[in-house]
């Protein structure tokens, strides 16, 4: 039971936050876009379109849907990462405690980082996330590291990033510790290692990455509560999409609640570390309640549940780094500052949406509250896992109901039908010309526009708008195919210069253009072939 309720705690959370959303069908919201019978493409290898942030979680998934049904692939995903997270955190309490380990795992996996992060769609960077606690303990006992990181390559560079900030800071505390440069020098080999596939695929585009500034302005961290952004982002919210913040976020009880806690959990890591401090303390205590010593090598025998002073030390960097970077980005300075790195090379502009290194602050916490459980020592201390659900109450059920599974309309696979079997050449071009939609089908949420991996048919390319709209800030189009389409999209002779064979137009008004005839028409999609 020690091992198993924590990860069975993770399941029966993901289970109460999902709900409505682990129905057969597709959980389409914000960046979250999966689709049925994906393909291999040059978009799923990061070779077409914008930045390759897709790499490599897309071709993970369509790996996996080779075999089960893509939603079945999101579904297993999404509550993966529940148990993950789950179980990896409490496994970092340094007590025999259940309760306690069960109250870590808890918070880890209910928090407003997740319940944003969720709303945002963004499951790769929540996968790594729900990694970083197996990645700090493998780093702190210098064994299976790269399988810890599996989650974080996975999830790709800004999921590898967010680890990189946590697990280095731990592995130069046991390098020290040690004596040894081996225990920073590998982790550090592996993470970058785990960054090569989207590195390496944007290093090797033709035309390189391209950044817009704008981005800088456009995704900082925004107050989520009534009492600014520095205070949203310590409580671990502050995304800079109001969509994705749950409802009820604008109480004044209820950001105090939300701040207490994380107090409390920083609280609790400090007390850690000070009882570890005393004089004839006594050792770390194992998963069994064992006193343990480390070996001449400075390895801890028996090591789960070992805090230690180097996940100790380790965590309070990456935190207070993490939390640096969010708040940098707050005042007009750090802004500036980043601006002008994104100008110099796009790949910094990973840290514009600076609230997602809040992460390993989220994991100090869970600790701690883990700690301060296990020290109350009462039968009814196991109670205080309800506690973060009763802070966050509206990430219950599909978020109160904003992630739903839907299906895809059958003219949208009549339309890819057409499109495999035309003998005519040409790529997809998909219009209107904007990267999110909102469709009557999926109950006018909004979300990363689907048509580029759904219409993504052997031989042909899909071509969409990739520049993105934050209020009156419009942040430019890193494909730049995409963007000469965009000064010429009525000329006819453009589209086919482009080598444009077919226009979908999947959302919004009628539209009409010259030399286009129609192949297909219904009230979802219309499927046009460009005359040339």
């Amino acid at each position: 039971m020690r091992r198993a309720a924590p990860a069975l705690l993770g399941l029966v959370l993901g289970g109460l936050c999902l709900g409505p959303a682990l129905l057969p069908g597709y959980v389409l919201v914000q960046d979250m876009v999966f689709v049925p019978e994906p393909v291999f493409s040059r978009f799923a290898f990061g070779l077409a379109g914008g930045s390759p942030r897709a790499v490599p979680s897309d071709l993970v998934v369509t790996a996996l849907a080779q075999v089960v049904p893509a939603w079945l692939v999101q579904k297993a995903v999404l509550l993966g990462i529940f148990v993950l997270g789950c179980a990896g955190a409490a496994r970092l309490v340094p007590s025999a405690s259940l309760a306690g380990r069960l109250v870590a795992g808890g918070f880890y996996v209910w928090n407003p980082y997740v319940a944003e992060r969720l709303l945002m769609g963004q499951w790769a960077l929540l996968l790594g996330y729900a990694g970083l606690p197996w990645v700090v303990a493998a780093v702190r006992d210098r064994r299976r590291v790269a399988v810890a990181l599996l989650p974080a390559a996975v999830g790709g560079f800004a999921a590898m990033t967010v680890t990189a900030i946590t697990a280095l800071p731990v592995a130069a505390f046991v390098a020290w510790r040690s004596r040894t440069p081996r225990a920073l020098l590998w982790p550090f080999a592996l993470l970058a290692a785990g960054s090569l596939p989207w590195l390496v695929t944007a290093l090797a585009r033709p035309g390189g990455l391209t950044g817009d500034p704008v981005g800088v302005e456009a995704f900082a961290a925004r107050a989520d509560g009534p009492f600014g952004a520095v205070a949203s982002l310590l409580s671990l919210g502050g995304v800079w999409n109001a969509w994705a913040v749950p409802a009820a976020f604008d109480t004044v009880p209820g950001a105090v609640a939300r701040l207490t806690l994380v107090a409390a959990g920083v609280a609790g890591f400090a007390l850690v570390r000070r009882e570890r401090a005393k004089p004839g303390a006594p050792g770390n205590i194992g998963t069994w309640g064992r006193s343990e010593a480390p070996g001449r090598s400075g390895r801890r025998p028996g090591g789960r549940g070992v805090l230690g002073a180097e996940v100790w030390g380790g965590l309070v960097v990456a935190a207070l780094a993490g939390a640096g970077i969010a708040v940098a980005g707050v005042g007009p300075g750090g802004r500036a500052v980043l601006k002008g790195l994104v100008e110099m090379w796009a790949g910094v502009a990973v840290f514009r949406d600076a609230q997602q290194f809040v992460a390993p602050l989220a994991l100090l916490a869970a600790v701690g509250l883990g700690s301060l459980t296990a020290r109350a020592a009462s039968r009814w201390a196991a109670a205080m896992v309800l506690v973060p659900l009763a802070v966050l109450p509206t990430l219950a059920w599909g978020a109160a109901g904003r992630l739903e599974a839907v299906d895809y309309p059958r003219s949208w696979s009549a339309a890819r039908e057409i499109l495999r079997r035309d003998p005519a050449p040409g790529d997809v071009l998909v219009l209107p010309f904007e990267s999110y939609r909102r469709y009557g089908w999926n109950g006018g949420r909004a979300v990363l526009d689907p048509a580029q991996r759904f219409f993504a048919v052997p031989g042909r390319e899909v071509v969409v708008n990739d520049a993105v709209r934050v209020g009156s800030l419009v942040v430019g189009a890193e494909d730049p195919r995409a963007r000469r389409l965009a000064e010429r999209l009525a000329d006819p002779g453009a589209l086919a210069a482009e080598g444009i064979g077919f226009v979908v137009i999947d959302a919004g008004p009628p539209l009409w253009l010259p030399g286009l005839t129609a192949v297909l028409e219904t009230h979802e999609i219309r499927l046009y072939r460009v005359v040339h």
